[in-house]
This record gives structure tokens, C-alpha cells and sequence, in this order.
């Protein structure tokens, strides 16, 4: 008999699909990842160790029979299932590695889990939202709050930018909500609405479990783990880090073709991927995702280097998914119009704006067979990684850019 809790309520579609890239590519790599909050405020002050074991301890034993169901189900274009058999069948038989939840120096929760590349990846967003799902009950319970007038507050808010989005069929975009969202029952509410009342706007949902129950598509591709697992295995075989980006963007064409063909940019830096990103790439790949750094920059940017390279801008697509409200949004859109083709992956305001601050935290693989993962984000807040490593790689971004540079002078003389 199947639990009635599902891993699937807290996956992001890019963990399945990560997933399956790693059990055919890296299956034996054994990945460590760690928990950060970026915020002041203590995580342990609403949640123990005890109680998040307790929850993640009904999920421990991985996919069910109707989650997989479910994916096998799904399709490319081309009518080929998106996930094999075999992935599927090392899904259903294996459960999730062991989770280590204590408490940090300064009293915070500490949590960290490894194991096998396509096994412990899944709980990242798992126990994110898990953290959440147990921090804002108890946050309520303790501080008088009612879940009426929270909700209450919450559907104030989504009928504000349901109306603003309701003048502007024009602009598409998908949830992205699951890692930062108040709660489940709060995230499934606020996707049945925005499913029904912005069918022309509303494209589907990262989030595995609604896009099943609710009918919706599953949108997603990879996330900065990939790269950062690929550039740490290409440090532990001695080579350059970097070497890692480009093949791990190989790798997934590989394992999709031109499917899920949306490159995420900003792992070792967005000048990094534009030097590291080559011209067929540029050719055969839908389009891009920004996460982070200048919207509007980055866009003109992505719109001189397909225009350099012969390519029609208005073919490729770019997803803005940082830090998005609905002005944002709105003015992303409206500057883009006629010059590039642009969606948005709408995260924590969307599925965490209810009057009551969220939290800002990420739990990122930060070792991969005992070598340290870097991320060089094009915001210097978001990087990850040791002291030491961090100045490592961005000597190496330098070199490589400056390499680049000099192939496009030579190229031009």
C-alpha cells in the first residue's frame, strides 16, 4: 500500500530529469549536500531536528508506484517517452540515502545528506520545503497567528497580480515555487488559481506532484548542481574545473537532444558561459536561463552574442527566474517585446507571499567524491564554495576570458 506522503510533493521536475542524466553519466559519484541559510534569523527557532528527521523519515523510502507511473508516462514531442525504463526501474527499488539534521555553532539546523549522484539529489527541494512546511505552522501556532487571515492576506495579494497578469496574455509564466513556497496546501491553492484564472498566461508547474494531479505541464531542465558536480569531477581527475561546464551541457544534449535544451548561465559566472558556449550550441539549444545578476543587461547581452552569430534572436527563448515579482515581471516583458522571445519562472512570490517574511535559505551539493563544489553566481552573495576554491576558479574565469578575448582579436584581424 502506498503512503500518502510523496517525495513528489516537494520535487522540482529538474530533480527527475537531473536524475536520469546522472544515473546514466555519473551514477557511482557520491555527492554530499549541505544546507545554508542566508538569513539572520534561525531556522531552529519554529523547527528541531527531531521534528524535520520525523518528517523527512516518511519519505525516506523514495518514489512510490503512482509517482512513476506518472513519469513514465510523460512524453517529448516526438512522441518518445521523456524517461527510460531502466531509470525508472533504479527509482522504484532504491530508497533515499540517510539524513544527517543536529545543530550548528550557533544553534541553527545543520543538514546534510550523501550518497549515490541520482539518489541523493532528490532531496534538496524535499527537505526544503520541508523546513518550510514545518517552520510557518509552527511560526503560527506560536505567535497567534490565524491560518484564516493569513490565507486571507494571501489571496488579497494573488488577486492583485491575478488582475495585473489578466490585462497581459502576452506574458508566460510557470511556477517555481516549490523550494521557497509558505506550505503545500498554500501552493497547490495558489496554482488551482492562477490554473484557472490565467490559462492564457500560465504555461505549468516545476513541481512534480500538481503537475500530475492537476493536469498541468512539468516544466524544468537542470539547475546549478549539474555543473558544479561536473566541473568537481573534472577537478578530481586532475583537469581544469571549467572543463566540466561544457561537458555536462554535452551530456545533457546527449540524454535529451534539443528537448529540455534551455542552458542555465550562471554558474561559473554569466561571461564565463557566453566564452565556454559555442556557436553550434548557440545554434541548437531553445534558449536560456537567467538567474541572477542585471535582467536587462543580461538580455542585451544574449541578444548582441545571437546576433554576432547569426542568429535571430526572435528564434531563441530566454527564462528570467531571480527574485521575480509581478512588477518585475511586467517590466522585463514589456522591454524584451520584438527583441527576444521571454518567460518567467515565478518562485517565492508566488507561492510565499501571505504577509509573513519567507525564509532564505538553499541547500546546494557541496562535495562530489571529496572534492569541494564551487558556484561563482553574477551575484557575489550567491557564491558558494570554500575561501580557497572560490579563488581558484575565478583565476580560472579570468584566464579563460582572457584566452577568449584574444581568439575573437585574432579572429577579427
Amino acid at each position: 500500500m502506498e503512503k500518502s506522503s510523496k517525495i513528489s510533493q516537494g520535487l522540482d521536475y529538474y530533480k527527475a530529469t537531473m536524475g536520469m542524466n546522472e544515473f546514466f553519466k555519473h551514477p557511482e559519484a557520491e555527492v554530499t549536500f549541505t544546507l545554508k541559510n542566508r538569513s539572520p534569523n534561525l531556522l531552529s527557532e519554529f523547527v528541531t531536528p527531531d521534528e524535520l528527521q520525523n518528517s523527512l523519515n516518511n519519505l525516506a523510502e523514495g518514489w512510490q508506484p503512482s509517482e512513476i507511473a506518472y513519469l513514465a508516462g510523460l512524453q517529448s514531442q516526438d512522441g518518445k517517452a521523456t524517461f527510460s525504463q531502466e531509470y525508472l526501474d533504479f527509482l522504484i527499488s532504491n530508497p533515499l540515502p540517510p539524513v544527517n539534521i543536529e545543530y550548528d555553532k550557533r544553534g541553527d539546523l545543520a543538514v546534510e545528506a550523501t550518497g549515490k549522484w541520482p539518489l541523493v539529489t532528490f532531496w534538496e527541494t524535499v527537505i526544503m520545503s520541508e523546513i518550510n512546511e514545518i517552520y510557518f505552522r509552527n511560526k503560527l501556532a506560536r505567535e497567534g497567528y490565524s491560518l484564516e487571515e493569513v490565507y486571507a492576506e494571501g489571496d488579497r495579494r494573488l488577486d492583485e497580480k491575478i488582475k495585473l497578469l489578466k490585462s497581459r496574455p502576452d506574458i508566460k509564466f510557470s511556477d517555481f515555487g516549490t523550494r521557497r513556497r509558505f506550505s503545500f496546501n498554500w501552493h497547490r491553492h495558489v496554482i488551482e488559481r492562477v490554473a484557472n484564472e490565467l490559462p492564457d498566461n500560465f504555461v505549468g508547474t516545476s513541481n512534480i506532484y500538481l503537475a500530475h494531479k492537476l493536469g498541468l505541464k512539468p516544466i524544468g531542465t537542470f539547475a546549478h548542481e549539474m555543473p558544479m558536480v561536473y566541473a568537481a569531477l573534472a577537478d578530481k581527475a586532475g583537469n581544469n574545473p571549467l572543463s566540466g561546464h561544457n561537458q555536462a551541457l554535452r551530456d545533457w544534449q546527449s540524454t535529451y537532444g534539443n528537448e529540455l535544451s534551455i542552458a542555465l548561465t550562471d554558474t561559473f559566472t554569466t561571461d564565463f558561459f557566453f566564452a565556454d558556449f559555442t556557436p553550434e550550441q548557440m545554434t541548437s539549444w531553445k534558449g536560456l536561463r537567467h538567474d541572477s545578476g542585471d535582467p536587462i543587461e543580461f538580455g542585451n547581452k544574449a541578444i548582441e552574442i545571437y546576433k554576432k552569430n547569426g542568429i535571430d534572436p526572435l528564434e531563441k527563448t530566454i527564462v528570467f527566474s531571480d527574485g521575480l515579482d509581478v512588477g518585475e515581471i511586467i517590466r522585463i516583458a514589456d522591454y524584451f517585446k520584438g527583441k527576444i522571445n521571454v518567460t518567467f519562472g515565478w518562485g517565492t512570490t508566488l507561492t510565499n507571499d501571505l504577509g509573513i517574511t519567507p525564509n532564505n535559505f538553499v541547500m546546494k551539493a557541496t562535495e562530489v567524491d571529496g572534492v569541494s563544489t564551487v558556484k561563482l553566481s553574477d551575484t557575489p552573495g550567491k557564491h558558494t564554495g570554500s575561501g580557497d576554491k572560490i579563488r581558484e576558479y575565478s583565476e580560472r574565469v579570468k584566464a579563460a576570458l582572457a584566452e577568449n578575448a584574444l581568439n575573437n582579436t585574432l579572429i577579427t584581424v
